[in-house]
């Protein structure tokens, strides 16, 4: 199995955290987004990139699975890996772990849209962008099933 694209590394910090020493539920979100930064610098879209091409991604959906409490002081990491992609979408699967761990802590499935800055409006993906998608990919081929995506909220019956 491939080694896993890991976007973002940090302490779960004080001020994430509630009165029981838990991360709130906005800052599972936060960490995410940071993640999404560093899938963007993985395409070629980090600042220089986004100076360079005139566009970013913004994020349409997202849904986020809370499956184990973080807590404040502990060193977290998140996995990315790209579910799906056409020429101005990327469908991103994330997963929240304890350093080195394997347990997932929380799932997060969001689409992003690539938008040209200038509109904004949707735009194809840049030749460089494009071509990182499909080696992230490629390199993924032999990652597990994303356990988490294409989940539904709703009530039986």
């Amino acid at each position: 199995m491939t080694e896993p694209l890991i976007t973002w590394r940090g302490p779960v910090l004080a001020e994430w955290t509630d009165y029981n020493g838990h991360l709130r539920d906005a800052f599972y979100l936060l960490i995410f987004s940071y993640a999404s930064d560093g899938f963007m610098a993985a395409i070629g879209l980090d600042a220089a990139g986004r100076e360079a091409t005139g566009c970013s991604l913004f994020t349409l959906e997202c849904h986020l699975n809370f499956l184990h409490e973080v807590k404040q002081g502990e060193q977290v990491e998140v996995r990315t890996q790209v579910l799906g992609h056409d020429h101005k979408r990327v469908h991103l699967y994330f997963t929240l772990h304890r350093q080195g761990e394997e347990a997932e802590l929380a799932a997060s499935e969001q689409m992003l849209l690539h938008v040209s800055m200038a509109g904004p409006k949707s735009a194809p993906f840049g030749e460089v962008a494009a071509r990182r998608l499909v080696d992230i990919v490629a390199r993924q081929g032999d990652r597990p099933p994303a356990q988490w995506a294409g989940r539904v909220i709703r009530l039986p019956g």
